[in-house]
């Protein structure tokens, strides 16, 4: 008996394919799907705000939009991002025909635990990047920083930790997710996949110095070598939430800084420096802690549908009761196309058909003729005779032997 065949295991790049109805134009369809659904609920949000600004009675710039200020400013600009996450993931349940959770990991969900011991993980190594960077040299062409306080701080922090781990979590669903998975449906290679989506990530941050783009770049990899090898995006997200955390809760302690227009895209090679060993230290962690405790990294993928009967495509069906005589299907009486039919009862066209039984109408039933019964080897009786077994009287006749068809009376009397 042949085993059946087992399913191939697909790494998290490849679970486009997770779906049984995969066809190769998916992937792009969902790409383009998700960018423009995108700007539509950008467009919407963008116009929410605005009335709620112009009911609100907040100044208008010099464009005719609200000045909110810097901290709700900064939420409207996480949100703005935070709302592709709700996009992506009705695409790929509708485009992509898979579950959404798919793209979160290989199980088919966020693991809170994993992703617990990552954010974990990711705090005191960051802290300490972070903090080397108080250390460095000021170039002295900025002003002095002063403390915002701790009421408009602690309304900032609020703030942050609500939308941070959103707009980090969208930005890792797109990038490490999306087009990941959408590389990797045509690519096996994990790095064939994972670099696309690296130089993406750097160059949607804007172009500052080459040393901000690399270290973007840095970024991008390390983030999506960390899914590709965890299985999902809990690790690549608390390394984004706790990294955007830190720097959006340095620029809330100073007076305007959260309306500085500076991102990591402008950094100078001292701080890329620091950023860069934080982020490689918070990697080598993370897989000192999947050696502790293996995680898995890979989906079975659907195994083509069964044919009726068991048959593989391409072969004959295995009938329900067994073996079928002859090729199939079976044609009438059992005849195989090109050779003469069976007919019913074994009879040919032009001779006398057998009758079941073996008995034809008013004739007995030679033994052993019976379906079933041994032959005694008993001679034959004499004809006129009843043999044991014979056929019924016809109707009409005094005698089993009586004579078929010619009308003699042949019970002796005149």
């Amino acid at each position: 008996m042949t085993q059946p065949p087992l399913a191939e295991q697909l790494p998290y790049h490849r679970l486009a394919r997770l779906s049984p109805r995969h066809q190769w134009w998916r992937p792009l369809a969902g790409t383009l799907v998700v960018a423009v659904g995108y700007v539509l609920a950008v467009l919407v949000l963008m116009l929410c705000a605005l009335v709620a600004g112009l009911a609100l009675g907040y100044p208008e710039d010099a464009d005719g939009w609200p000045e909110f200020g810097p901290v709700s400013g900064t939420a409207l600009d996480l949100l703005s991002i935070a709302v592709g996450i709700p996009v992506l993931l009705l695409t790929v349940r509708w485009i992509g025909r898979r579950p959404a959770g798919t793209v979160s990991s290989v199980t088919g969900r966020l693991r809170r635990r994993w992703l617990g011991v990552c954010v974990l993980t990711a705090v005191p190594v960051l802290a300490l990047s972070m903090g080397g960077m108080f250390l460095l040299p000021s170039d002295g062409g900025e002003a002095e920083s002063q403390w915002v306080g701790w009421p408009a701080f602690a309304r900032a922090l609020v703030m942050l930790l609500v939308l941070v781990p959103l707009q980090a979590a969208a930005e890792e669903y797109v990038f490490r997710g999306w087009l990941t998975q959408t590389a990797g449906a045509f690519l096996r290679s994990p790095w064939a996949a994972l670099v696309p989506q690296a130089v993406l990530f750097a160059a949607a941050h804007g172009w500052g110095t080459a040393w901000g783009f690399a270290d973007l770049l840095v970024f991008g990899m390390c983030a999506g070598w960390l899914t590709w090898r965890t299985g999902g995006l809990e690790a690549s997200i608390a390394l984004h939430t706790v990294n955007n955390l830190l720097a959006f809760g340095v620029s809330a302690a100073v007076v305007d800084g959260l309306a500085s227009d500076e991102t990591a895209a402008d950094a100078g090679w001292q701080t890329v420096v620091l950023d860069v060993a934080g982020i490689v230290l918070y990697t080598a962690a993370v897989t000192w802690w999947l050696r502790r405790r293996p995680l898995q990294h890979t989906a079975p993928a659907p195994l083509p549908p069964a044919h009726p009967y068991g048959a593989a495509p391409g072969q004959w069906p295995v009938h329900p009761y067994g073996p079928v005589p002859g090729p199939w299907p079976v044609h009438p009486y059992g005849s195989v196309p090109g050779q003469s039919p069976v007919y019913p009862y074994g009879s040919v066209p032009g001779q006398s058909p057998v009758y079941p039984y073996g008995a034809m109408p008013g004739q007995g039933v030679m033994p052993g003729q019976w379906p079933g019964h041994p032959a005694t080897g008993a001679p034959v009786p004499p004809s006129g005779t009843a043999h044991p077994g014979a056929a019924a009287p016809w109707p009409g006749t005094d005698s089993p032997a009586g004579s078929a068809g010619t009308g003699e009376d042949t019970s002796g009397t005149g």
